[in-house]
């Protein structure tokens, strides 16, 4: 498989560019590679980039969106922050990855038993890591069940996993509200933006659709 070039980049459409990364995580899950050359990649984009989606995902080692969806140097835009939330540079970066280098999908990856949505459940503080899940809080109190308040923290995988989902909603709101650029892009049809989770347990992506 050969790195994209700014002709094949050209013929993507958001819808397809979805399609190539449910088509990666599928070989993924099945441990059936698509056949590269990572250093003839590396000698194609040594001049230019013409990845064409972007992704948002946590930094947990399991999550590796590269990985996860079978793609190979200059295909996709890997952004990455303990909890996959949205801030002002996560913005910036998204901004230039899909007006200037010409991605077509944005998406929010969350992942199943995340330490950093574990974190904000058990209201955790530690350093520069009390600001960061408070960014995480929203998600805590957008999930409404369970009431009682001993089953809501991280020793509950339910609510967790519950929590994540929120959380990676929520992060697309904030792309929508606070980046006008990315806005009218998704209204023009230029871009989709969507989110997904990443199950810990089995390798598999699920689209919100």
């Amino acid at each position: 498989m050969k790195a994209h070039t700014k002709e094949t980049q050209a013929t993507m459409t958001p819808q397809k560019s979805l399609q190539f990364l449910k088509e990666g995580n599928l070989r993924f899950q099945n441990n059936l590679k698509a056949n590269r050359n990572l250093l003839e990649q590396v000698n194609d984009t040594s001049e230019g980039q013409f990845p064409f989606a972007t992704i948002l995902s946590c930094i947990d080692s399991r999550v590796s969106a590269e990985l996860v969806f079978d793609q190979g140097l200059g295909d996709i835009f890997s952004v990455r922050i303990a909890g996959n939330f949205i801030n002002e540079d996560i913005l910036g970066s998204m901004e230039f990855a899909c007006k200037l280098a010409g991605t077509k999908l944005i998406v929010v990856l969350g992942h199943t038993s995340c330490g950093a949505v574990k974190g904000a459940c058990d209201d955790a503080k530690m350093g520069n890591l009390t600001g960061m899940l408070s960014k995480i809080k929203p998600a805590v109190e957008g999930v409404t069940e369970p009431k009682d308040a001993n089953l809501r923290n991280s020793k509950n995988l339910e609510f967790v996993d519950n929590v994540a989902k929120v959380n990676v909603s929520l992060a697309i709101e904030n792309i929508r509200k606070q980046s006008p650029i990315l806005k009218e892009m998704e209204d023009k049809n230029e871009i989709d933006i969507v989110g997904a989770m990443y199950d810990i347990n089995t390798g598999a992506v699920d689209f919100f659709e």
